[in-house]
């Protein structure tokens, strides 16, 4: 058994910077003192959702990497042993921005980043107003702890994506994300969303024959614009093991700091079952590669 501790923070976020990452510090020390190995946050975690609205100002709130958050997360990572992916709004020069995932060794080094690749476009999610698409591909991120593959939020409805990862070796699938609802539609039409957000990685869990870690924020955010009533946000952050097995899921509405064992080498066992990799029709599947088929 090849066991692997891991930690998350499903936090909400509040318009002060500091606050957020005062209590990104304090969990994370938290988790490592409760024997996490790796440290999952959700995404763009140092800030609120800003893309409920198109501000240029907002572009302000982007930055290098390696660059501030890399520095502090880095640091927290060297003092307290863990791998920690942290999910950032990058500033790769002048008008041109995206948003990246980045993983820290526990030395404190940067093990590798990750560009969304899936930009959504959609009221209160527009992101395609900020982040250009990902063009580093989906590899996965060697470290102390694993070969993570990371994606991000919209990623997580692909299952291209999630197959990529495994053909190049992902041990796990992690997903930091910020989703919620949106607050005309009815509780019955919440429900399905939220439960379809959870089957899809689910399956992606059970396609691959791998774990998944997902991690959302939790509670309300105002739109500054007032167009909308703003979103809230659904957390229910979960950890599933290779058959899409619950190893724990989170409440809806309330901040949670969790740390899940999960053994990694229960993913060959289950592949042995199930050796979907071995029969799928690689010669058959080109018009994939289409948009539609007309």
């Amino acid at each position: 058994m090849r066991e692997l501790k891991i930690g998350f923070l499903q936090q909400h976020n509040v318009a002060d910077r500091e606050d957020n990452m005062r209590r990104l510090y304090e969990g994370i020390i938290d988790l490592a003192q409760r024997g996490a190995q790796l440290i999952v946050l959700q995404e763009l975690h140092n800030s609120l959702y800003f893309c409920q609205v198109e501000s240029v100002d907002n572009f302000d709130l982007a930055e290098p990497i390696p660059g501030p958050s890399t520095e502090f997360f880095g640091e927290l990572a060297r003092q307290l042993g863990v791998v920690i992916v942290t999910s950032l709004f990058e500033r790769r020069a002048p008008g041109l921005y995206h948003n990246t995932a980045v993983v820290i060794e526990r030395d404190g080094t940067i093990a590798g980043k990750y560009r969304k690749m899936h930009i959504p476009d959609d009221p209160a999610y527009y992101e395609k107003f900020y982040f250009t698409p990902g063009d580093i591909g989906f590899h996965p991120i060697d470290t102390s702890v694993g070969r993570l593959g990371v994606l991000v939020c919209w990623d997580q409805w692909y299952p291209e994506a999630a197959r990529l990862m495994a053909l190049a070796g992902a041990e796990l699938l992690i997903y930091p994300t910020a989703i919620g609802y949106e607050s005309s539609d009815t509780p019955e039409e919440q429900e399905r969303q939220r439960e379809a957000w959870t089957t899809v990685q689910r399956g992606h869990a059970v396609a691959n024959g791998l774990p998944v870690v997902t991690v959302n924020r939790v509670g309300y955010e105002p739109d500054p614009s007032g167009q909308t009533r703003g979103i809230q946000f659904w957390g229910s952050s979960f950890v599933a093991g290779p058959q899409g097995e619950f190893h724990y899921r989170a409440s809806t509405t309330d901040e949670e700091s969790i740390v899940v064992a999960i053994d990694l080498d229960h993913s060959e066992q289950v592949r042995r079952w199930w050796p979907f990799l071995r029969d799928r029709r690689i010669d058959q599947y080109s018009e994939i590669l289409r948009r539609f088929r007309d």
